[in-house]
């Protein structure tokens, strides 16, 4: 009987420390000011098929600055300054520049790079663990956003491993998270674009 009790009040205490998705995510925000990873990237058609594969390096520090640099398969580097979002197509030669705001909005690098108020932009509810994985589902509030729905998972150090992006025409974007560094010293100089001489710059 006194066995029974011992393993029923270990199961308890294990179940309630064991944090979810929400509580990951909010532990990583609150407690990562900056941060890098590899990534690599999936983009899935309605069917679950593959359309675009990508790889490259990212890095961000709150409020609002990140770099995402696309190696593979070609270069491509998205840089957030806090107040400007640039976008830079090497081969094309070609630079996309906009209002941070406009351009984040709902959007998964508002999720990283932001502050920790989420739950202004995001209706957050979990979703289970799976494979070691806390995952939670985070549906934007305003009828802007470029997606229906952003699912994210996190290990057991609530380091953030996986996010799927699944967009208004049904296709789903599969990030995947490694080596990541949480509060490594990043200088501010990072988040700072300038256009390249001759690059063609685009304002919307």
């Amino acid at each position: 009987m006194f066995r029974t009790l011992y393993i029923a009040l270990l199961l308890l205490l294990a179940t309630n420390l064991h944090a979810g998705g929400i509580e990951k995510l909010k532990q990583f925000i609150g407690a990562t000011r900056a941060g890098q990873a590899n990534f690599s990237q999936v983009v899935l058609d309605q069917n679950g098929q593959r359309m675009q594969s990508a790889s490259g390096f990212m890095q961000f520090m709150r409020p609002g600055k990140f770099r995402w640099a696309y190696a593979q398969p070609y270069e491509q580097l998205i840089v957030g300054d806090g107040r400007k979002f640039w976008l830079y197509d090497v081969d094309l030669n070609q630079v996309t520049v906009r209002s941070l705001d406009a351009a984040l909005g709902s959007s998964p690098a508002a999720l990283l790079s932001g502050n920790n108020e989420i739950e202004r932009s995001f209706v957050l509810s979990e979703r289970g663990s799976q494979n070691g994985l806390d995952w939670l589902e985070a549906l934007p509030r305003s009828s802007d956003s470029s997606f229906r729905r952003i699912r994210m998972a996190f290990d057991g150090q609530a380091n953030l491993a996986v996010m799927e992006l699944l967009d208004l025409f049904g296709n789903t974007t599969v990030l995947r998270f490694s080596a990541l560094k949480r509060n490594p010293p990043l200088t501010p100089g990072l988040f700072k674009f300038e256009p390249p001489v001759g690059a063609d710059v685009l304002s919307e």
